[in-house]
Parts: structure tokens; C-alpha cells; sequence
């Protein structure tokens, strides 16, 4: 959502009109954030369409499937009133990607689809047959490739989440545009939450502790990563007696205060509550950028998968904190921080992390101590973060969307 609430905000400077197509806010599940609409254009304009209503027991929750055929009704009456010169499909919702293929067929206008996540990809769980990650893992495989056919323009936030796209699906070379724009950051963000005077609340700054925070969403393959880390904070009590790291908002799901998912590693290693603290549910977007500029730093945790680039770097940069990663050595977010000398980064490859990890952290953390003493924001290089800024890779993308125009 971000991502394409970024992309509005820049692109008519660079002379595309955007039109938000949307489902109305009454038919979400999630807890609804008010300040976000502040953060919008005036001039933005926005269609909001129904959506099925979630049952009981929950049979269909995805909010993509819930209002696929009002988006399409939607959509195609927009797109045949009004000169629309291209229809760009964020994903996930995952199912939102065919109706690219099926206005393609309606209306004859170009798509293009962003993956911010990858569809078709290896679920934890999914070779268990008949289970809910295998139906899901069968599913993808079968709708991707219709989705896709006829796309004049397949991006994502780097390449690895649509590498997969290509090797399946050889003959979209030749006919589909392909680029890869990173998550934007939008220092006017920032400034909003001095403006509407948004404080933290989830800790206190404290003189004798170092706090980190952890914003958001854990992928499923960065568990086991996380887990050695505790392990090694396990093993070295002393050097992080003064530490404090608070995981907000990567709760099971994005209203359960109590669905946890990094209380239980704690406790197994005895680090809960003096180290190791997590605030499950999600909190407002402007409420997690305020706790990094609370905090003394901020801790990146990725995936023992290649592609995953955080986009929590460059916010982090922002916020003028340092930065702690641990990282897949294949992340383009390893060079940028060490480049930019934003933090330090501890890169692991899929296979021998833990013996990396187990090695190399508290060495890593010892100097990273010494960095927050000593740190400058203004000594960060900020040339290597212009590329992702907002307003450049949505520059990025008015390329791409020429470019495929032109095909």
C-alpha cells in the first residue's frame, strides 16, 4: 500500500495522472489508520469500490478475492470512458494480478504487475499434501502463468521476485518489459510526525540501555536466522546486558496482541523481557517511524533468501539511526549500508549461517556499540540512498511504463 501511495504522490511530476482504484475501507479486516489519509495529495483521486463480507466461520478472507469482480466492473467502466493508458496491478493480493489478463481481453489495455512479494515460491509447510500451503503453493502455479500472458510490464522490488516469473515463463522476454525499483522512502514522512505531534509509547529512552527496533512483518525463512542470534545473546550474556531489542508488529496476524512469534524463541533462550520484547499487532505507520527516531538504533533481520531487500534501510536512515543487519550476502541492502556507512552488516548465505552467525555477531556487535557512540547522521553518504528515495523510483517506474508503451 505504501509502495503505491508513494508512486501517486510523485507521478505527475513526471506528467502520469494517476487514478487509485481501491476497495472501500469499510469491507478491510484490518484496524483501520487514520493518519495515512493525511499523508495523501489534496488532489488525489481515489474510486473505492464494495466487497464481500467476510463470513463466519472465515471462509474467504484475501480482500483481492472478496471484491475481484466489483474491481473489475470498476475498472473496465473506467477504463472505456476515460483515456487510461495503462492498468499497474500491485501484488499481493495475488488474485488482483488476473484482472490484468481479463480487462486485457475486455478493454485491449496494456498491464503490468508489481510483485512486492513473490507468488509462486516454496511455503514453509507446502509439502505436506492437502494442507492450506500446499492448496496455496498448487494454486499460484496454476494462476501465475494466466495472469501474466499478456503483461506488457512485470517489476518488483528487485529482481529475485520475478526471477522466478522469467525461468517459468520463457516466452515473456520477448513480448514483456522487465525492471525492478526498490521500496521507496519519503523524508516528508518523517516530517509528519512532528506535525501532527506523534509520540512513542511502546518503551522510554533509557541513559544505560541501547535500544534497537524491529519494524514489522518476519518472513518465514528468517526465523532460523533469528533463532541463532538468540542463541549467541544466549551465550554472551554480559555483552548485551545493556541491550534492548523491541520487535513491533510482526505478530501471526495484524490485529492479535497476543499472536505472537519471536516470545516463544526468547523465552527458550531466557532473553524475554530483559532483551528480547515484542509488540505483536500492528501500530500505525507514523507511530513505527516515531519509535525509530526513539530508539538508538535500528535492527534488520533478513531471510536466508536472496532476494529479500528490506525496505526498512532506508527508513531507518531517515530516522538518522545507525543500523544493525543481518543479512543474505546476495541482498543489495549489504552494500548500500556498508557503502553508505549507515551501520554494520553482518552478511550469511543460505546454507552456513549459522555457523556465521554463531562465529562473527558478537564481534559485530561489539563494534556496532562503538558506532552508536560516536554516530553522525551527517556523515552517512546519502548519494547511494538517492536511488531510493520516492520520488526517484517512481521515476524508475515512469520509465519502465514508457519503455513498455512503446513495445
Amino acid at each position: 500500500m505504501h509502495r503505491s501511495r508513494l508512486f501517486a504522490q510523485h507521478l505527475p511530476e513526471f506528467g502520469w495522472i494517476p487514478i487509485i482504484l481501491t476497495v472501500d475501507e469499510r469491507y478491510y479486516e484490518e484496524t483501520l489508520d487514520d493518519n495515512l489519509v493525511k499523508l495523501l495529495p489534496p488532489e488525489l483521486r481515489i474510486e473505492k469500490v464494495k466487497a464481500f463480507k467476510t463470513t463466519k466461520p472465515r471462509m474467504i478472507g484475501d480482500i483481492g478475492l472478496r471484491a475481484f469482480f466489483q474491481l473489475y466492473r470498476k475498472a473496465k467502466k473506467i477504463i472505456n470512458k476515460e483515456e487510461v493508458k495503462f492498468l499497474y496491478i500491485p501484488i499481493p493480493s495475488f488474485y488482483s494480478a488476473l484482472l490484468g489478463r481479463l480487462l486485457r481481453i475486455t478493454t485491449n489495455i496494456k498491464y503490468g504487475i508489481d510483485y512486492i512479494d513473490p507468488w509462486v515460491h516454496h511455503f514453509p509447510g507446502s509439502e505436506v499434501k492437502f494442507s492450506r500451503h500446499w492448496w496455496s503453493s498448487k494454486l499460484s502455479a496454476i494462476l501465475e502463468p494466466i495472469a501474466i500472458k499478456k503483461a506488457s510490464l512485470i517489476t518488483g522490488v528487485a529482481e529475485g521476485y520475478y526471477e522466478g516469473v522469467k525461468n517459468r515463463n520463457p516466452s515473456l522476454i520477448n513480448t514483456a518489459v522487465f525492471g525492478s525499483m526498490p521500496y521507496g522512502g519519503e523524508i516528508l514522512d518523517h516530517f509528519a510526525i512532528k506535525t501532527l505531534k506523534i509520540s512513542p509509547y511502546l518503551f522510554k529512552k533509557e541513559t544505560n540501555k541501547i535500544k534497537l527496533v524491529y519494524a514489522g512483518a518476519l518472513l518465514p525463512k528468517a526465523f532460523l536466522p533469528m533463532e541463532t542470534l538468540f542463541r549467541v545473546i544466549q551465550n554472551n550474556l554480559d555483552l548485551f546486558k545493556h541491550i534492548e531489542i523491541h520487535f513491533i508488529g510482526t505478530g501471526k496476524t495484524p490485529n492479535d496482541i497476543n499472536g505472537y512469534n519471536v516470545k516463544a524463541l526468547a523465552e527458550k533462550y531466557g532473553i524475554w523481557n530483559t532483551i528480547i520484547y515484542e509488540y505483536p499487532s500492528r501500530i500505525p505507520y507514523l507511530d513505527v517511524l516515531s519509535h525509530l527516531e526513539a530508539a538508538d538504533g535500528v535492527f534488520i533481520l533478513g531471510s536466508t533468501e536472496p532476494h529479500y531487500t528490506p525496505s526498512k534501510v532506508y527508513q531507518a536512515v531517515l530516522a538518522q539511526k545507525p543500523v544493525l543487519a543481518l543479512l543474505h550476502q546476495s541482498s543489495t541492502a549489504v552494500r548500500v549500508i556498508l557503502d553508505s556507512k549507515a551501520g554494520i552488516v553482518l552478511p550469511f548465505d543460505g546454507k552456513n549461517y549459522r555457523e556465521k552467525i554463531q562465529e562473527e555477531f558478537p564481534a559485530k556487535f561489539q563494534e556496532y556499540i562503538e558506532l552508536v557512540k560516536v554516530f553522525d547522521p551527517s556523515s552517512v553518504i546519502m548519494g547511494n540512498f538517492d536511488q531510493n528515495s520516492a520520488k526517484e523510483v517512481t521515476r524508475q517506474l515512469v520509465v519502465l511504463l514508457e519503455k513498455s508503451l512503446e513495445k
